[in-house]
C-alpha cells in the first residue's frame, strides 16, 4: 500500500511539472505534417506553399477564409529510464538522499515524456537488472512508473554502469531515447556506451552530492565505503579533491567523444525547472 507521504510527493511533482510545461508549451511539436495516419491538431489559415489537399472546406466556407488542416506526426518514440539503485545511490551529506533526487528526476522526464506522446519505459539497475517497466504511455501507466521509483528500497549491490548499457545495446526496440540516471562512480563502461551509442541515442545525468565536487580539507578520515563496506583512511588535502574533479574531467571527455549529452543535478537543489528546459531543448518538443 502506497503510504500518502509518497502519493503527496508524486502529486506535488506533477503540478509543478503541469505548471512549467503548459509556461514553455512543451508538448507544442506541431511543424504541419502532409499524409494520412498522423493526429489532428488544429486548423491555421493558408500560407503559400501549403498543400492544397488538406484545406478544410467546410470550415474555410464557414470563416470565408482558406483555413488548412494541421497535424501532429505519430512519432512512436521510446524513452527509456535506467535509473541507478545501488547502494551509493542512498547517500547524501545533506538531508535528502540521492536516490531521492534521481526519482524525481526520472518522475519529470516521464511526465514530459508522456504530455509528449512518447511510450515511457523505467530499468532500474546496480550490478545487474533490478525491475523492468516496459514502455508504454498514458496516465495510468506513468503512474506506475513514479509508484515504482518512489517505493522503491535500496538492494545490497553495487554499481555497474555496464549493466544498463549492455542492456541497452542488446535492445531491439527503434526510435529509443535513453535517460542514465547515476552517480556515475564506478569501473570503466566506456566499451559497453560506445557499443550502446551506435544504435541509440543517449543523455547521461550524474546526480553529485556537493562534498563529491568540492570536498572539505579536513585532514585524514577513516571512513566506510557504502558499497564495499570496508573501511579505508583517506587525506582529504588538494590531491584528493582533484582526483575528484580529475574523473569528472574524464567522464565528461567520454561522453562528448561519443556523443552523448550530459546533465549534472547537485542534492538538495532546486532542479525541476532547469531539467524540464533541457528536455524541451534535448527532445525537441
Amino acid at each position: 500500500m502506497i503510504s500518502k507521504d509518497i502519493i503527496r510527493q508524486i502529486r506535488n511533482l506533477e503540478i509543478y511539472t503541469k505548471r512549467l510545461l503548459s509556461g514553455m508549451h512543451v508538448g507544442d511539436y506541431s511543424t504541419a505534417q502532409k499524409g494520412g495516419g498522423f493526429e489532428f491538431d488544429q486548423l491555421n489559415e493558408y500560407q503559400q506553399g501549403d498543400d492544397v489537399r488538406f484545406i478544410d472546406w467546410k470550415g474555410s466556407a464557414r470563416s470565408n477564409k482558406i483555413l488548412m488542416r494541421r497535424y501532429l506526426e505519430e512519432r512512436n518514440r521510446t524513452v527509456l529510464l535506467f535509473v541507478d539503485i545501488s547502494r551509493s545511490s542512498f547517500y547524501s551529506s545533506g538531508s535528502m538522499l540521492r536516490y531521492e533526487l534521481m526519482a524525481q528526476i526520472a518522475g519529470v522526464i516521464a511526465l514530459v515524456g508522456n504530455r509528449g506522446k512518447d511510450h515511457i519505459g523505467l530499468v532500474l539497475f546496480s550490478d545487474k537488472i533490478e525491475k523492468v517497466i516496459a514502455p508504454g504511455r498514458g496516465n495510468p501507466h506513468i503512474h506506475s512508473i513514479m509508484e515504482t521509483l518512489f517505493t522503491i528500497e535500496s538492494g545490497d549491490s553495487k554499481t555497474d554502469l555496464n549493466v544498463p548499457f549492455s542492456y541497452l545495446a542488446s535492445s531491439k526496440k527503434k526510435g529509443v531515447l535513453a535517460f542514465v540516471i547515476s552517480d556515475f562512480i564506478g569501473e570503466s563502461f566506456e566499451k559497453s556506451l560506445n557499443v550502446a551509442r551506435k544504435k541509440y541515442e543517449i543523455v547521461a545525468i550524474r546526480c553529485l552530492d556537493k562534498n563529491e565536487q568540492h570536498f572539505p580539507n579536513v585532514g585524514t578520515l577513516r571512513v566506510k565505503d557504502i558499497e564495499s563496506g570496508e573501511f579505508v583512511e583517506i587525506d582529504t588535502g588538494a590531491r584528493f579533491g582533484e582526483a575528484i574533479s580529475e574523473r569528472i574531467k574524464l567522464q565528461n571527455k567520454m561522453f562528448k567523444k561519443h556523443a552523448v549529452d550530459v546533465l549534472n543535478v547537485n542534492v538538495s537543489q532546486s532542479f525541476i525547472a532547469d531539467v524540464v528546459k533541457f528536455f524541451r531543448r534535448r527532445m525537441r518538443y
